[in-house]
């Protein structure tokens, strides 16, 4: 039996061969064609190099690729790359050491939550959702390649972020007229909050474009319930101005909404800003969230003017802030207001709906404003 190599066939299209003579001649170039061919198969990354090196090995002139590939070497390789070809294909994800076939999406523009520090806290609906995607959309691909890889995910995302809406838009738009499923995450947390991704809802509505929210983590939410503030009603604000007057202005805007505030701000600018804050809004009670569910987590309490006192002197914190501040103090109402309340009320209602009305809306027992009507029926 002849001692040369035997002719492999290609794994992209078993038809074309690579011969002995072009090996013995030139190992390198059947090396270059090799990756060439895996990486249109999209293996390239996944290929066990222990595979691609046998036959390897080093002369007194040079590192050559020796090809002794024979019918025993060719048998472990070719069934591998059948097989992985055919995972490439699937769907997949994986949890612990479980891998989850995904289930195909309608089409439609799905806005996934993202782990806002700690990648465990991302739910399964949202890693079914990443995987199962026809088109992937991120804010930075590096960042939401991190994701992919922790859960096994093998999808190839493409940027879309404020630099480039106006021409990633239209596209992500037409994959979703031709019935393909658009997933969109941000870097972290919910899309669309403090994010460009409303102008592609906003595109997609007009079009007639069913959009799935897939909730998860928030750092807004994860804020405002560890800071002990009130939180029947809040109001997100996002980054306040950069500059110091039109910062004081738009706190000045907000400072008369009853609810807790939140907002969003740079370590760089913290100080400052709780500066302003406590010049603007009063002493109130406040709280600051950084680098939440992640290692260094912290939550500060405490009036305006403390917090903007310890920053102030303390190093320049690290990782993303959240603030929360307390709603105004509400006014206490004067008695010839409640009197008024009162009368107008009695006028429409029974005595005793009226009172129930009026603690509603003041705060005050229902006892005493019953009594008080009563003395202004008599009087």
């Amino acid at each position: 039996m002849s001692s040369s190599p035997d002719v492999i066939v290609s794994p992209l299209t078993h038809s074309q061969t690579f011969r002995s003579r072009l090996w013995r001649s030139d190992g390198d170039l059947w090396m270059k064609t090799i990756r060439m061919r895996l990486r249109l198969l999209g293996l390239w990354q996944v290929v066990p190099r222990k595979i691609l090196n046998i036959g390897r090995r080093r002369t007194h002139r040079r590192s050559i690729l020796v090809c002794r590939l024979r019918r025993k070497s060719l048998a472990r390789l070719l069934p591998w790359l059948v097989n992985a070809a055919m995972d490439s294909q699937q769907k997949t994800y994986v949890v612990g050491q479980a891998q989850i076939a995904a289930r195909p999406l309608e089409p439609a523009l799905y806005l996934v939550a993202t782990p806002i520090g700690n990648l465990g806290d991302i739910t399964l609906r949202a890693l079914e959702t990443l995987a199962a995607a026809d088109v992937l959309a991120c804010e930075d691909t590096r960042v939401t390649r991190v994701l992919l890889d922790r859960y096994g995910i093998r999808q190839r995302p493409g940027a879309y972020h404020e630099h480039n809406a106006s021409e990633a838009g239209p596209k992500l738009i037409a994959a979703l007229e031709a019935g393909r499923s658009v997933a969109l995450v941000s870097d972290a947390g919910t899309p669309l909050v403090s994010d460009p991704g409303f102008r592609l809802v906003e595109q997609a509505q007009a079009a007639g474009i069913r959009v799935v929210p897939i909730p998860g983590p928030s750092a807004v939410l994860a804020a405002l319930t560890a800071s002990g503030l009130p939180s029947d009603a809040f109001l997100f604000a996002g980054f306040l101005p950069v500059k110091d007057g039109q910062r004081k202005s738009r706190l000045t805007e907000l400072g008369a909404v009853p609810a807790t505030l939140i907002f969003f701000e740079s370590p760089r600018r913290l100080a400052d800003t709780l500066v302003a804050m406590a010049e603007t809004l009063g002493d109130r009670r406040a709280a600051i969230g950084r680098e939440l569910t992640k290692t260094f987590e912290e939550m500060r309490t405490g009036t305006l003017a403390e917090l903007a006192a310890h920053y102030a002197q303390a190093t320049t914190p690290k990782g993303e802030i959240v603030i929360c501040v307390a709603p105004p103090e509400k006014q206490a109402d004067a008695p010839e207001d409640i009197d008024r309340l009162l009368v107008s009320l009695a006028a429409e209602m029974p005595a005793s709906k009226a009172a129930a009305e009026a603690a509603k809306m003041t705060g005050q027992p229902k006892q005493a404003l019953y009594r008080r009507l009563m003395d202004l029926k008599d009087g």
